[in-house]
């Protein structure tokens, strides 16, 4: 049922309800009075009531310095310290009271108090129903209840129930946030707060927003709902539900969750995800996606989970993604393992077989690191059976083999790759017009090759080399791969939805050849 509803519902119950004990009469006694004497001024009914009053009608009692109590219409009007004890628990003070004896409604004027137990209610104007035992004020309020203080410019309080209805303007505050909201229900026993519509709670470091949900003050824990959102210095969680404890400074996110991260320009989303603010981690998974973006291009991430890193300051360290990854940028596109992009020196980590593709090229290697300056690739390193090819035609492709290669990139695109330790090329040398003048076989400890358009254009050997030009119809068919070539180009990922593709664990086009030993 809609709070709004249930407001209505409550006033509606109020005003039926006095009417309905209209029928019902009962006298109002006079208990107490230093003098008691009729003011025909007023009416032959007035009866006026000095000193240190009492009266009582049923089992409740009222107090007050002074009064004028109409016998008949068993109404009064009643002056200075004012005091309903309407039982054990519950006491209304106030300035000066009307109150009808047929609906059992009080109206109080001035510096009004109720009181119940560890609940103090105050304003300037209240009306307090005996029957419904629901108490309306309409000037503002302040409820002070343990350590929160709860401020409104409407409210109802049912003393039965022991729950507060608030609208406008409602602001709850303690020791650990503070919360603003339109409309919000507070439970005075398990101290939990219920809103509805725009609310924001601020914590010492981050604030939340939601149109719908609950807050336990006591636990200091909330679940939130209606496309809540979590905000720090620099990052933003949203989802379509949240709980969240604030004391443990954790919580759990479900549905269209979205991480965004300001600094680092990274978004990551998914269906459900996890957080740990004091421990500076969070992941998320299900259909998982990060993007890095910048002026000129975004980088599209998929894998099974991704983690996000923090440090104390909630700036972002680290991002890991894990397991069956893909990844999709104008001019790189990449599979692998597991991913790790560290914030700091701007450096992503490729683990696990990964490969790469950067225009024509295809680069594979036990490990691949990528270096970015300025939101562009700057460099590369590849380690451990490094290997780049691209397709000459048909069944021929240029390589590159090695122990180590670092690549160099100018606006995007490779532009020269060092190879240290065992370099080896199978190299087709054609000219402008694409006609094939020989095939260039070469070894050496290291060696520069340079490319133009994506294809390698000339090498340099920093040792000693073995180098051997082949007319196309005298190659050796057996040396047409070098040892360890593997073309994967049915896994290279096509454009950004591409990157949910399942991975296969061997490509129909693959193949792999001994080669060059």
């Amino acid at each position: 049922m809609s709070r709004h509803i249930h407001i209505v519902l409550i006033l509606v119950l109020f005003i039926i309800t006095s009417f309905a004990q209209a029928q019902k009469k009962s006298r109002v006694h006079v208990e107490k009075a230093d003098k008691q004497v009729y003011d025909e001024s007023f009416s032959k009914e007035i009866e006026r009531l000095i000193g240190l009053v009492v009266m009582r009608q049923e089992d409740t009692r009222f107090y007050c310095d002074s009064a004028y109590l109409n016998t008949q219409k068993r109404n009064f009007e009643a002056f200075g310290n004012v005091h309903i004890a309407v039982n054990d628990t519950v006491d209304v003070y106030g300035n000066r009271m009307l109150y009808n004896g047929d609906t059992r409604v009080a109206e109080l004027f001035g510096d009004v108090r109720l009181v119940e137990k560890s609940t103090i209610l105050t304003t300037e104007h209240l009306i307090y129903n005996r029957i419904s035992k629901i108490a309306f004020y309409d000037v503002g309020g302040t409820i002070v209840n343990g350590d929160n203080t709860l401020t409104s410019k409407r409210g109802y309080y049912n003393t039965e129930s022991k729950i507060f209805y608030f609208r406008k303007d409602v602001v709850l505050i303690n020791p650990d946030s503070e919360t603003y909201s339109d409309t919000l229900i507070y439970n005075t026993i398990n101290e939990t707060a219920y809103f509805e519509g725009p609310t924001v709670i601020r914590g010492n470091e981050s604030a939340i927003y939601c149109e719908a949900g609950w807050y336990d003050t006591q636990h200091d824990f909330s679940k939130l709902s209606k496309r809540p959102f979590i905000s720090g210095s620099e990052q933003t969680i949203t989802a379509d539900s949240i709980l969240y404890d604030n004391f443990l400074s954790s919580g759990k996110a479900f549905g269209n969750v979205e991480i965004l991260d300001t600094l680092h320009k990274v978004v990551i989303t998914g269906k459900y995800g996890e957080m740990w603010d004091k421990e500076g981690r969070s992941f998320i998974t299900d259909s998982v996606i990060a993007i890095t973006y910048d002026e000129t291009d975004s980088m599209f991430i998929h894998s099974d989970t991704m983690w996000m890193y923090f440090d104390k300051k909630r700036n972002a360290k680290k991002l890991l993604a894990y397991y069956s990854v893909r990844f999709f940028r104008s001019q790189m596109q990449g599979i692998c393992d597991s991913m790790v992009y560290t914030m700091n020196d701007s450096t992503i980590r490729f683990l696990n077989e990964p490969v790469l593709w950067s225009e024509k090229n295809q680069l594979t290697a036990d490990s691949i690191n990528i270096f970015v300056a300025g939101n562009r690739v700057d460099s590369l390193m590849m380690y451990n059976t490094a290997f780049i090819v691209s397709r000459d035609s048909t069944d021929s492709y240029n390589q590159i083999r090695g122990k180590n290669m670092t690549g160099y990139f100018k606006d995007n695109e490779l532009a020269k790759i060092s190879v240290d330790g065992n370099a080896q090329t199978i190299y087709y040398i054609r000219e402008e017009d694409g006609y094939l003048i020989g095939i260039n076989l070469s070894e050496s400890s290291t060696m520069d090759i340079r490319l133009l358009n994506s294809e390698m254009n000339a090498i340099s050997y920093q040792t000693k080399a073995v180098e051997k030009m082949f007319p196309e119809k005298d190659f050796p068919a057996n040396q047409k791969t070098l040892k360890g070539f593997s073309w994967q180009e049915t896994l290279r990922p096509r454009d950004k939805h591409d990157i949910f593709r399942v991975q296969p664990t061997v490509s129909t086009e693959q193949a792999v050849g001994d080669g060059l030993q």
